[in-house]
């Protein structure tokens, strides 16, 4: 330990035992116990305790704990298990009963501040920080410590009734540490003192009538199973699995979310899938056994497990396909699509499920609707995919929803009554509709899917959420066309389907609702990246009001709706996809749009447009923009001029982004490589050209990175020294000298330079030199800047010595000016 921090010590444990004094907050208190727990990692606790008697002093204080209080308390508690997780300075603490009357039953029930949850989490805290070794094993048999932890797991505080429960997970594992050595695994009534009381307080609570208690169990058999990889599982597992499964025969089945759980848990485990008392027999039964709801998670989980019986996940399947099997069943005028019914189970189940009440009809379908979405993803999906009646079951849902189904019978009609305009239902299937576009559908099924997502587009009743859906799903499915017609072009249903999209898209662009203006000009700027260049896409979009449309959002009220227009005019552009058709008017609207931007870039009061133009003008940049092209130092300088007045840091990181991406195609154009010279090892780097050097001096592009670099957010400043670290390597040779510091004007701009760096902002640059610059950039200590800028704001003072400096400033226990307060 640190001299300084040994002397601060015995005045600190003073404070923190004297209850009249202010303690410090808890932050300082989780600190300091940080800290000790890297002393003892490095040092001896025992050591450390017997050099520092005042932390034995502030244990036993601790004892009596009216005279604590209920922060300190709890770090104490803490800090003792820290310490005794060493089994020598274990030992120590033992003597005079110290751990015991920390740890023990008798002694920690006791106190009046046990009724503060955190003083329970502290000693649950401890506990698990001293339990590394068999003496530790020996004391918690003996304290009566295990049975106060099975009585915190029905703590009211999740927290320390979760906390409880991992600690019995972690003590029967240590228990079992070193059992697996060559022989065999004995019975349970074998094991350890500790591992048999826990069994036997899991085996208890299993058959108990209370679901609290029985939930406890499941809790520590899942984390037990999940965390350990040992033999000895297979020996817990062939014990308590009838005790498992006999919770399937109540009614109702007590804890089914934990059930589920754990036996998903079991099927994961390495150990236990593969051995001959495994769970799939009880999975099958739970499966059959659990209400619909609750069946949905556990057959997802099974159908993701890597190795799994095939009988099995046929069943799981069915589970998981059987409500969308209902659906098309009750509202088909002919029987239902064969197949999707197969190996299915418990479909009067799911039925009553579904028109029992709004909410359950509305819960199952959602989860079956997330669930099947998910398994699509996934390598484990199921092969052959039901495709075609999945997309006829996610079309009927929106038509349920949307009223437009047809009630052919009474369970339809009662369907239709619950999910009329239900939108959260229509979110999840547009999401599963938007998710099957990545398998093969027949042309039949696309147009199926066109009408019914043109429908929802249409529709006066679609809430914002649901037409951002629709949005989505409708891109989703244009590129699923794009892949069936095997090239990059839309295919000609596709295009009938943009040509009845439009007008629709135009009366969402003048919503008065902001967030599905939002959406439809996103939705616009996807299908410009995608289609922008095909001659039929630029025909259908230029026929339109959209454009227009688009730019005149660029003075909409909403902010967001701003930034979107700005991503949504400058993709249109780019592409030349311009309302106005002839050559002059065109050249004016581009023109007219580039001003358009600049006045949003400089006058904007929200920072999200003026990020959006400035992306929008680092592609332009790099696309090689005509409006851009025509004249590149005007367009970086007016940009700059801008973005260096700019209060939003990300505003100016991006103009950061601008120049490097101007920086390189500069460089790029005064360094023509040609593909076929044969090239030799340069001993430095290339001379940079002297007029590359004249255009970056001739710009305000200097003052702007420099002003950056010492910009008071710290993204901006290491963009900023990243930029000149880039630039030094491109145009000062490494192995030049470095002697032409005092070039014709080097000298004020480092008066400029360090008075910036003082906070002092206001003074300009002036003129730059290439000499003067090349000069700046060998003196700057770029890289030792860089690393200054990777380190926390707070490196400097999250010493030890200052932690405690400050915690005993707290209480004036030091001389004015002699602590480190940050």
């Amino acid at each position: 330990m640190d001299p300084e921090c040994s002397r601060l010590l015995p005045a600190l444990c003073a404070v923190l035992a004297d209850p009249r004094q202010p303690v410090a907050d808890d932050t300082c208190l989780e600190k300091l116990l940080d800290w000790f727990k890297t002393v003892t990692e490095t040092e001896s606790s025992l050591q450390l305790l017997q050099d520092h008697p005042c932390l034995v002093e502030l244990l036993s204080h601790v004892l009596k704990p009216q005279d604590v209080s209920p922060r300190v308390l709890s770090f104490a508690l803490r800090l003792a298990g820290a310490f005794a997780a060493q089994e020598d300075c274990f030992q120590y603490l033992q003597q005079g009963d110290l751990l015991l009357g920390l740890f023990g039953e008798a002694g920690a029930l006791g106190w009046s501040a046990w009724s503060i949850p955190s003083v329970r989490s502290g000693w649950i805290q401890g506990l698990c920080a001293l339990a590394h070794h068999p003496s530790a094993l020996h004391f918690l048999a003996d304290s009566g410590a295990v049975d106060t932890v099975f009585s915190l797991q029905g703590d009211p505080s999740l927290f320390v009734a979760s906390a409880a429960s991992q600690l019995l997970v972690y003590i029967l594992a240590l228990s079992m540490q070193g059992r697996d050595a060559g022989s065999p695994i004995p019975e349970v009534a074998a094991w350890p003192v500790c591992a048999q009381k826990i069994v036997s307080h899991v085996q208890e609570s299993l058959h108990s009538t209370a679901a609290p208690q029985v939930t406890q169990a499941l809790n520590v058999l899942t984390t037990t199973f999940g965390r350990c990889r040992s033999p000895w599982m297979e020996v817990l597992w062939g014990q308590l699995s009838p005790l498992v499964a006999s919770l399937l025969k109540r009614d109702p089945i007590p804890a089914a979310h934990s059930l589920v759980d754990l036996l998903l848990s079991v099927a994961r485990s390495p150990v236990l899938s593969s051995a001959a008392c495994g769970p799939w027999e009880i999975l099958a039964q739970t499966l059959h056994r659990l209400s619909p709801t609750q069946a949905g998670p556990l057959a997802l989980g099974t159908l993701k497990l890597q190795r799994c019986p095939q009988e099995l996940r046929t069943q799981a399947f069915g589970i998981l396909l059987q409500p969308l099997a209902c659906i098309l069943k009750a509202t088909a005028q002919a029987p239902g699509p064969p197949g999707l019914l197969d190996g299915t189970a418990g479909g009067s189940m799911t039925v009553d499920t579904l028109l029992s009440s709004k909410s359950a009809c509305v819960g199952l379908l959602c989860q079956t609707l997330a669930h099947l979405e998910e398994l699509q993803t996934l390598p484990q999906c199921p092969s052959p995919w039901p495709q075609e009646p999945l997309l006829d079951a996610a079309v009927i849902i929106l038509r349920l929803c949307d009223g437009s189904a047809d009630p052919s019978s009474s369970g339809a009609g009662r369907l239709c009554g619950t999910l009329a305009g239900c939108i959260r239902v229509q979110r999840a299937a547009l999401d599963f509709l938007g998710t099957l576009s990545q398998g093969m559908s027949p042309q039949e099924s696309m147009l199926q899917v066109f009408a019914i997502l043109l429908k929802n587009l249409e529709s006066p009743e679609s809430s914002p959420t649901v037409l951002k859906k629709a949005f989505q799903a409708t891109l989703r499915w244009l590129q699923s066309s794009v892949k069936t017609s095997g090239c990059s072009d839309l295919s000609p249903d596709a295009l009938l389907f943009l040509g009845e999209l439009f007008p629709v898209l135009q009366k969402r662009l003048c919503s008065p609702c902001w967030e599905v203006r939002d959406s439809a000009l996103e939705f616009l700027t996807h299908l410009s990246q995608h289609w922008g260049g095909q001659a039929d896409f630029r025909e259908e979009l230029q026929s339109s009001e959209v454009p227009m449309l688009a730019c005149q959002l660029l003075q909409d009220p909403e902010s967001y709706v701003r930034a979107s227009a700005v991503a949504a005019t400058g993709q249109l552009f780019s592409r030349g996809l311009q309302a106005t058709p002839t050559s002059s008017e065109n050249l004016q609207a581009q023109q007219g749009l580039l001003m358009d931007l600049m006045y949003i870039l400089s006058t904007d009061s929200e920072g999200f447009p003026r990020r959006a133009v400035l992306q929008v003008f680092t592609q332009w940049l790099r696309d090689g923009h005509a409006d851009v092209a025509r004249d590149t130092e005007w367009f970086v300088t007016t940009v700059l001029q801008a973005v260096s007045r700019d209060l939003d840091w990300e505003v100016r990181v991006q103009g950061l982004e601008l120049v490097q991406v101007f920086l390189t195609q500069t460089l790029g154009r005064f360094r023509p490589r040609c593909p076929y010279a044969v090239t030799l090892p340069e001993a430095t780097s290339p001379t940079p050209h002297p007029e590359f050097l004249r255009t970056l001096c001739r710009l305000p592009l200097f003052e702007f990175v420099f002003r950056a670099l010492f910009d008071c957010d710290r993204p901006v400043a290491q963009k900023a020294c990243d930029l000149l670290l880039f630039l030094r390597d491109e145009t000062a040779p490494s192995s030049g000298p470095q002697e032409t510091r005092d070039g014709p004007n080097s000298a004020s701009v480092e008066v400029a330079l360090q008075r910036w760096q003082e906070g002092e902002q206001g003074q300009p640059l002036g003129d730059l030199e290439p000499e003067a610059m090349l000069a700046l950039l060998r003196s700057l200590d770029l890289e030792g800047l860089q690393g200054k800028l990777a380190k926390s704001s707070d490196h400097i003072e999250k010493s030890p010595q200052s932690l405690l400096q400050d915690m005993l400033a707290t209480v004036g226990m030091l001389e004015e000016n002699e602590a480190d307060c940050y």
